[in-house]
């Protein structure tokens, strides 16, 4: 059957979409993985690697940075998302190494909290502090732990001075990040209110509760804590995070973009690493930030990979 010529369907992004500039989509959307890497800020390495070494370089960098600080008897200050198992495998190699850790610190980037800002508790089955205790700390001998203290998280009575208290230890060696849906860095969300300003004064911004996208919440529905199953009441409205003044503030910084749909090649994240690397430097696409900055972005090759229809594929 013949397909019948019409006028050129055109229209705007859905209201909801914190980042609606159609020239900017439409330049990213065909960047190819070959063009993927190139960026004019050559502190801003960008990498392209395979979908396997994006957790193992985290770990080697991690492992490092903490046997280092040990092996010169300094501090070690890290600012960590909760990916759980990656924490397993650097608590094994500290095992492994006997690497003393009394010097160690960490800091969460961001944690759950409930529509009225109050934040999750230890406790939360959820919470990223947890998670960090118990896939990080307490995998480590009890004889080189560092002091169960020195792993921080956000609460209601520190949320106020969360970056005084990274400054206070030495100021954040690290600090690890992925984007997600919306292109928020931690929790720094693009259209929180709590983060509405110009770039400028977007980037002194610190700590602070905010409204999560509803496309976080959708995002994290999928999350195997929460049950992969879609479930969005599940997930807290709103969150605790640090703001792009902490990111700033960090002596170095690595992104990774490397997330699939349980193992598939599915990715909500292979156009959103492209706008945060390679388009406007703006509060609408919070890691985008990063491109200002010296940063270490790894990128697994099917993020990398090229933009195109796949017609017998549906969900």
């Amino acid at each position: 059957m013949a397909v019948k010529k019409s006028s050129k369907f055109e229209y705007e992004p859905s209201k909801w979409v914190p980042f609606r500039d159609k020239a900017v989509i439409d330049r990213v959307r065909r960047i190819k993985r070959a063009d993927m890497a190139k960026h004019p800020n050559p502190d801003y390495r960008i990498r392209i690697v395979p979908d396997e070494d994006i957790a193992i370089i985290w770990i080697a960098d991690m492992f490092h940075r903490i046997k280092t600080a040990s092996d010169e008897g300094r501090r070690v200050v890290l600012i960590l998302p909760n990916p759980a198992r990656t924490y397993r495998k650097v608590a094994y190699l500290i095992n492994k190494f006997r690497v003393d850790c009394r010097n160690l610190y960490t800091f969460c980037m961001d944690e759950y909290a409930d529509e009225h800002g109050n934040i999750a508790p230890e406790n939360y089955p959820q919470g990223f502090l947890r998670a960090t205790k118990t896939y990080l700390y307490a995998e480590i001998d009890r004889a080189l732990r560092p002091p169960e203290d020195h792993i921080v998280g956000f609460t209601n009575k520190n949320i106020a001075h969360y970056g005084k208290m990274i400054e206070d230890v030495g100021g954040a060696d690290a600090c690890y990040s992925g984007p997600g849906w919306t292109g928020h860095l931690a929790f720094i969300e693009p259209d929180a209110p709590e983060f509405a300003g110009s770039l400028e004064a977007w980037k002194k911004m610190g700590a602070r509760v905010v409204t999560l996208s509803p496309f976080t919440i959708a995002q994290n529905s999928l999350h195997g804590s929460f049950g992969m199953c879609g479930d969005l009441a599940f997930v807290p409205p709103k969150a605790a995070t640090i703001g792009p003044a902490e990111v700033i503030a960090a002596k170095n910084r690595m992104d990774f973009h490397r997330l699939k749909t349980a193992g598939t090649n599915v990715s909500w994240q292979r156009m959103v690493t492209r706008l945060c690397l390679h388009g406007p430097v703006t509060p609408k696409l919070p890691t985008s930030l990063l491109q200002l900055l010296p940063t270490d972005v790894y990128v697994s090759e099917s993020s990398a990979q090229d933009i195109e229809p796949v017609w017998d594929m549906e969900y």
